[in-house]
């Protein structure tokens, strides 16, 4: 929760989710600003383990948490693909940036793992406190790229493993 924007209440109020989402996230995704997805297990759909969002926000594109307890899985890795993808093949922007507190490591490692780079450094205010962050970002191109070379690779793989039932 440290590394949450600033914007975030904290300590987080009783109705703090109701509110969020009546006051700010439903508005903002009618007016086409804002896409906002939760996080469930397909083991317990009933339970939201974390969020995830791309908005329309100058340097600030995308944002997510995810509950301790499924931290460390790869599950936001996976989400953080398939919403990078929906952000450039769907809405079609051209460039997906996002600010990470510099000692926030594992959400970093994400969006390295994701193809992104560090473009700027900068002081932000997050729920602790102002922290020194970096803005990271990864182009359509770059994306489109990384995920065509994985496609290779990936296939690659699979047709040298042999031929089944051999």
């Amino acid at each position: 929760m440290k590394y949450l924007a600033s914007i975030v209440p904290w300590p987080y109020p009783e109705d703090g989710a109701f509110t969020h989402f009546r006051d700010r996230a439903l508005p903002a995704m009618e007016r086409g600003d804002a896409w906002h997805w939760s996080l469930r297990l397909k083991s317990a759909p009933d339970q939201l383990i974390g969020g995830i969002s791309l908005m329309r926000e100058p340097d600030n594109h995308r944002g997510f948490w995810l509950g301790l307890p499924w931290q460390g899985k790869g599950l936001m890795s996976e989400a953080v693909e398939v919403v990078t993808g929906y952000w450039f093949d769907e809405l079609g922007f051209p460039v997906l940036r996002t600010h990470k507190a510099i000692v926030n490591t594992p959400s970093r490692r994400i969006s390295e793992k994701s193809g992104m780079r560090v473009v700027a450094v900068e002081e932000r205010d997050y729920v602790s406190g102002r922290l020194v962050s970096e803005v990271w970002e990864i182009t359509a191109a770059e994306w489109r790229a990384r995920r065509a070379s994985r496609g290779k690779a990936l296939r690659e793989s699979v047709s040298g493993s042999g031929s089944l039932g051999a």
